[in-house]
């Protein structure tokens, strides 16, 4: 935002009639309007600048507003509305609340808290009076809406932004049955390497990967229903509905893998390691809306298509999109297939053929192709013991096999153990090696791996002497 806009902004903030004041993640006050201090009773010099704690936990008759604040720092999950007393020294006001988060160069900094004096309301009995309060206060709607809309839109989309504030039940719970497409992404071995990250780069490197990839989303017309960790997931066609869903999720899918290229590019800048991605993508009935309690929502999906979709995108390998057989139906673009693949996904009737996507025509004309490396063969097998894996928990049996060819991102692995392509395995290779197999070929199977143990490359090294 350049310079002229946001003293326009602060303008508009001062002239308010309701109360704006900010307040950091330290807990310390940085802004307040003057109608913040009118309706708090309280002198700029008393807060500006000082902890939040301080100023206002002195005072039980105050509970009910400090717990307001104290939810919306840590229930950071949405956004927090409410009518609470406040004693000021002299009077008790009824205040409502609305409060969400502050924003600064795409980093969540504290919460904004927007400020209503009710008591007029709370107490007039004459309907004449209470309207021309109403009316008084319809006035700031606008404003109001605006300074909330551009918070709000830093972590929903901006049709579900109008969908809140324009829509009488726009919060109320409750949803809809829509067909649409959903959109399930998982980075590869993150869990691992979180382990030996600094917690700062960590998170420096997640934040960046994830705003990448929701400017991709959003780009196509999906909606972000919540980051789970390093994953995502995202619905095309709700809350606007479309008829180029399917079509626009796999492109957006197909442009989000061909972005890791400037993704990694911008990790080795800075000595990070290199992500992979899987994505899956499934197209069904599913329930939209609002969900949750009346104390706690947020805008959801549910249904057993969701459910479907992430065991489509746990098929996957980094690189790979993984598309249902009736979103590839309903893609009214041509589609470059690299390959199909017939699963067993449990909760599923009989087998499933997924369809490996590396590109899609016009309108979209984008391609990502996986990279891949030829493993290359070992003079002498490299012995190596190897668990199978039910979800994400190993067996306790152990089995055996050799390591005959090897390539950065996976190997061919020869053993009389019967392995099923899509099989997750856990090798001891250097740690703990996490793998899937992907294909049988006349050597054995090929292991492609998804989470690499920091002892892998000094474990091989020493396993070819």
């Amino acid at each position: 935002m350049d310079k002229k806009k946001e003293l326009m902004r602060q303008s508009i903030i001062r002239d308010m009639s309701e109360g704006v004041m900010t307040i950091g993640f330290d807990g310390i006050i940085t802004f307040l309007n003057p109608a913040a201090l009118a309706i708090l009773g309280r002198e700029e010099n008393d807060l500006l600048g000082k902890r939040f704690g301080s100023c206002f936990f002195d005072d039980e008759r105050n509970d009910g507003f400090t717990q307001a604040i104290l939810d919306a720092v840590y229930d950071r999950a949405r956004a927090h509305e409410d009518i609470v007393t406040y004693f000021t020294g002299t009077e008790t006001k009824h205040l409502r609340m609305i409060t969400a988060f502050l924003m600064d160069r795409g980093e969540t900094v504290g919460v904004i808290v927007v400020l209503s004096d009710m008591t007029e309301l709370h107490e007039l009995r004459d309907a004449v009076k209470a309207m021309e309060r109403i009316r008084a206060l319809n006035s700031q709607l606008e404003l109001r809406n605006k300074l909330l809309s551009e918070t709000f839109g830093r972590f929903l989309s901006d049709e579900i932004v109008q969908q809140l504030l324009e829509t009488p039940d726009g919060l109320s719970l409750g949803g809809k049955k829509h067909t649409l497409t959903i959109l399930m992404s998982d980075l590869r071995g993150f869990t691992a390497m979180s382990e030996r990250m600094d917690a700062v780069d960590l998170i420096s490197m997640l934040n960046h990967y994830l705003g990448e990839m929701t400017d991709v989303i959003l780009g196509r017309g999906g909606t972000i229903i919540e980051f789970i960790g390093d994953g995502i997931l995202a619905i095309f066609g709700a809350p606007v509905p479309s008829e180029t869903h399917a079509a626009d999720a796999v492109a957006a899918a197909v442009e989000m893998e061909a972005h890791m290229e400037a993704v990694n590019a911008w990790n080795a800048e800075r000595g990070y390691p290199m992500l992979e991605m899987g994505i899956g993508l499934n197209t069904g009935e599913v329930i939209v809306g609002n969900i949750g309690s009346l104390k706690r929502t947020k805008y959801g999906v549910v249904g057993s298509h969701v459910n479907l979709c992430g065991r489509i995108e746990s098929y996957t390998v980094g690189g790979q999109v993984l598309v249902a057989p009736l979103t590839r139906k309903l893609c009214q673009a041509e589609l470059e297939i690299a390959q199909e693949m017939t699963v067993y996904p449990k909760g599923v009737n009989g087998e499933l053929v997924l369809s490996q996507v590396t590109g899609i025509g016009a309108p979209y004309n984008v391609t990502a192709k996986m990279q891949t490396v030829k493993p290359q063969a070992l003079e002498q097998p490299i012995p190596v013991r190897f668990h199978k894996l039910e979800g994400k928990h190993g067996g306790a049996r152990s089995y055996y096999g050799g390591i005959v060819a090897v390539a950065h991102d996976g190997v061919v692995l020869d053993t009389e153990t019967e392995l099923v392509v899509y099989d997750n395995i856990q090798l001891e290779a250097g740690g703990k090696l996490f793998a899937k197999v992907t294909e049988k070929t006349e050597n054995g199977f090929l292991i492609h791996f998804t989470s690499i143990p920091a002892g892998y490359e000094a474990w091989l090294k020493n396993q070819r002497k």
